[in-house]
């Protein structure tokens, strides 16, 4: 009697669980959505995007499909989020600096040598100081999921190694249009020149520019080697990449497909991150195997650039608003005091 009964219950459940998964599938609609980011498909943020489209599809039972568009197929950053809040676009990955534009606190990345290591990174995008980030988006027609990785930019360059902070001095130096790079640059003794990227090999090529500044796996899949002869380990910035969709489509999304987005975001972000982090130092030797002449910049020669950086890093401070940079140093804090 007591199997009887314990057999009903259990078919009692699996059906009961049944039901649910079948409620949930009716509340996933068929769609296409677009996908665009500015980088090519074999950059860790393009196999990301792939890793982000095939869970979607298992996950909506194959309703909804995901096209990604890499290679700025869809225009520059800056065009691409104008595009997705205007719903032309479904969703974006783009690095922080361009969402500056949109909320300032975004310049949070952008300040000078904040972060010393991916852990530390961590802590923040993925803490409140993230959720902070992407609730202020909310109101500006994006939606965020999460963030994932390009990680630390570095310097390269045709006029010379810069393995101090005279070395910068002269140097014509493509940034992103943001204003807390160009500030930066022009401190340390570069001449910046803001600039979208599809720009930027042209104008390496032809030394209308004579330099860049980007993470090693953003100066190998776009053949940056080929146009520049020197690569200084800076290493004086961290930018994230936040992936985010279209406000317009959000509202339309049911309970269950927003889900299905936001996991499968999260799922995908382990997976790029550890395959950009694993291929850094890969492409430091294929680097060097190209040709390229890369070197490390002293500890001391660090500390000086940070000193000359210092009004750069207290007048953002102050635009950012000192209590997000706290937040964000006591989580880095943290970080710091766990590893000692």
């Amino acid at each position: 009697m007591k199997a009887a009964v314990r057999h009903s219950a259990a078919v009692a459940a699996l059906a009961v669980l049944a039901s649910v998964a079948t409620g949930a599938q009716a509340q996933v609609s068929e769609r296409n959505i677009k996908f665009g980011y500015s980088v090519h498909e074999t950059h860790p943020l393009g196999k990301g995007a792939n890793r982000f489209a095939q869970l979607v599809a298992e996950k909506s039972g194959g309703k909804i499909k995901i096209k990604n568009y890499p290679s700025t197929q869809l225009g520059s950053e800056t065009q691409m989020i104008s595009a997705t809040q205007g719903g032309v676009q479904d969703m974006v990955g783009v690095s922080s600096a361009p969402l500056v534009g949109l909320v300032k606190d975004f310049a949070l990345f952008d300040l000078p040598f904040m972060f010393a290591n991916e852990k530390e990174v961590d802590a923040v995008v993925d803490g409140p100081v993230g959720t902070r980030l992407f609730d202020k988006l909310a109101t500006k027609g994006v939606v965020g999921l999460c963030f994932w990785e390009n990680g630390f930019r570095h310097v390269t360059n045709n006029r010379r190694p810069i393995t101090k902070l005279d070395d910068f001095k002269g140097i014509k130096l493509r940034t992103m249009q943001n204003p807390v790079y160009v500030d930066m640059f022009n401190t340390l003794g570069a001449n910046s020149v803001p600039m979208a990227w599809p720009e930027v090999y042209a104008a390496l090529e032809t030394k209308a520019i004579d330099g860049q500044e980007n993470p090693f796996v953003i100066v190998s899949t776009n053949k940056i080697n080929e146009v520049q002869k020197y690569l200084s380990v800076t290493k004086h910035g961290y930018s994230p990449y936040a992936v985010m969709v279209g406000a317009k489509l959000w509202e339309k999304l049911s309970p269950a497909e927003r889900t299905i987005f936001k996991d499968s975001c999260a799922e995908a972000r382990d997976y790029q991150r550890k395959l950009n982090r694993e291929e850094d130092a890969k492409t430091v030797a294929e680097l060097k195997a190209r040709g390229m002449l890369i070197n490390e910049v002293p500890p001391e020669a660090v500390a000086q650039m940070k000193q000359q950086l210092k009004p750069v890093t207290d007048k953002y401070t102050r635009e950012i608003g000192e209590d997000l940079v706290q937040q964000a140093q006591a989580e880095i804090d943290k970080v710091r005091s766990a590893m000692k």
